[in-house]
């Protein structure tokens, strides 16, 4: 599954992601992974939830390579539960305009993997209108 966490920049998000991760990694018999672009923050998470921060891997610069790091994580781990990925738009030069190309896909990786995604965008849902949003649930 995957699920979206949307609305402006600064309302919180973040916060919200974070218990939902901490929620996540209390009831999960596998692994938690949060990824997010800076390393501010990463004190709130719990100690047993694998921090990524995106800024360590500039190299991942675009929509595919930033799939194939996913994809990478899969391969090497198969206890993986649940990715959570803050404030995508801060991620690889992904833009607004990326985005359905990139829940298809995670949605892809979702059901091979039995993996559920959270995602955060700084968007206002009207602005997913054009997200093929089944199989995915709006988290607010």
């Amino acid at each position: 599954m995957v699920n979206l966490l949307t609305g402006p920049k600064g309302t919180g998000k973040t916060q919200q992601m974070i218990a939902l991760a901490n929620t996540a990694s209390k009831e999960s018999d596998g692994n938690v992974f949060f990824i997010k672009k800076s390393h501010r923050d990463t004190y709130s998470l719990s100690f047993d939830i694998r921090a990524i921060c995106m800024d360590d891997y500039e190299a991942i610069d675009n929509i595919d390579a930033y799939l194939g790091f996913i994809y990478g994580m899969t391969s090497a781990n198969h206890d993986i539960e649940s990715i959570f990925i803050d404030g995508i738009l801060k991620h690889a030069h992904i833009s607004l305009d990326d985005i359905p190309e990139f829940i298809e896909k995670l949605k892809k990786i979702s059901r091979d993997f039995n993996i559920d995604f959270y995602i955060s965008i700084s968007a206002d849902k009207n602005d997913l209108s054009h997200v093929d949003l089944t199989d995915c649930a709006l988290l607010n």
